[in-house]
């Protein structure tokens, strides 16, 4: 048995390590997955080519990837600016910003992980372009570009796709994280991702994958069970400034830890993706590191990672697990989506 904290550099807090409480009896909820095949195209889905969304808009027969602004955004360039004036010291002010939805695919069935790399990387550009066009407004001071995959997560519409959030402040855990690597430097004249990524190296049971330019870890301070952050080696403080050279090594390492994620458990693998990038509101952010994180919610097939006291009463994780077991269970899976393979293939 035990019982250890482990302090997570880049949010600033304790992660307890309590591995032995994975096989503990469980009596909670289970989430039902099983794999249905799904068609291409579905004549009712608001995200497939040609057919018309909710707001009267039709898509375009698009053939790559689609970008369209969010028929029902949580932000808006026009939202109402005479707002009720709350009670006491309560502030409020409009939530403006952008959202938008980026399809990855025309087919309705593919996952982001069973994309070919050179879609990928075309989905990679197009981030990059997203992140330039929105973060040059003046009035966005951030960029957030994540994906929700899975009923686990409460996604309703399979089709692949991501959103973005254009905001006119900043999420709380990138603020964390610009204030801590701002720090890092200040004091020890290192970029603090670099000394993560240095002692995944030196550790090197966590590494997932890992090409010439691009590292993809699960990390030592993992809050949940399958937590993966994919970054370049280089530091870049947003996807824009990639070169060509490091976008083709993210699409594939990127696609060798989404291929292991559907392969752990043979089925199209929950989790919550959101990119780290710098803030565009103008301040410095050269200590910033650009990275992808994935939050799987589930710790086993059909048991979910609850946040409960600790997390949501407390603010702090309690991981039931241990990072290199679980990395080591991702480092065994094939290489080829289990969709793919034929039996020779399955047993390498």
């Amino acid at each position: 048995m035990t019982w250890e904290e482990r302090w997570h550099p880049l949010r600033e807090e304790w992660v307890i390590v309590a591995a032995h409480r994975q096989d503990r009896p469980w009596s909670g909820g289970t989430v039902v997955h099983g794999e249905e095949a799904l068609p291409d195209y579905v004549d009712d889905c608001y995200l497939c080519p040609g057919n018309t969304r909710v707001s009267g808009k039709v898509n375009p027969q698009y053939t790559q990837t689609f970008v369209f602004d969010n028929d029902h955004p949580s932000v808006s360039q026009n939202a109402p600016l005479d707002l009720p004036k709350p009670s006491g010291i309560y502030r409020n002010r409009p939530a403006r910003g952008i959202a938008r939805v980026v399809c990855y695919s025309p087919k309705h069935n593919l996952t982001l992980g069973e994309l070919e790399p050179a879609e990928i990387e075309n989905l990679l550009r197009v981030w990059q372009e997203q992140y330039l066009d929105l973060g040059s407004r003046p009035e966005i001071a951030h960029v957030l570009i994540f994906e929700n995959k899975g009923e686990a997560v409460g996604v309703s519409n399979p089709h692949p796709h991501c959103q973005i959030y254009a905001n006119n402040f900043v999420f709380k855990t990138i603020e964390t994280e610009a204030r801590v690597s701002r720090r890092h430097l200040a004091e020890t004249g290192r970029v603090l991702f670099q000394d993560i990524i240095a002692a995944e190296k030196q550790d090197e049971r966590r590494i997932i994958a890992e090409n010439d330019s691009v590292i993809a870890f699960l990390p030592y301070f993992a809050r949940y069970a399958y937590e993966v952050f994919v970054a370049p080696k280089q530091t870049h403080p947003s996807i824009a400034t990639l070169s060509d050279a490091e976008v083709r090594d993210f699409a594939d390492v990127l696609k060798k830890v989404l291929v292991k994620f559907d392969n752990l458990w043979q089925m199209p693998f929950p989790y919550v993706m959101p990119l780290h990038q710098a803030p565009t509101d103008g301040g410095d952010y050269g200590a910033f590191h650009f990275h992808i994180e994935f939050h799987p919610p589930l710790r086993k097939p059909n048991l979910l990672k609850y946040l409960a006291g600790p997390e949501i009463g407390g603010g702090n994780f309690l991981s039931d697990t241990s990072p290199q077991e679980k990395a080591a269970e991702l480092r065994a899976q094939p290489a080829v989506h289990y969709k793919h393979r034929s039996a020779p293939e399955e047993e390498k």
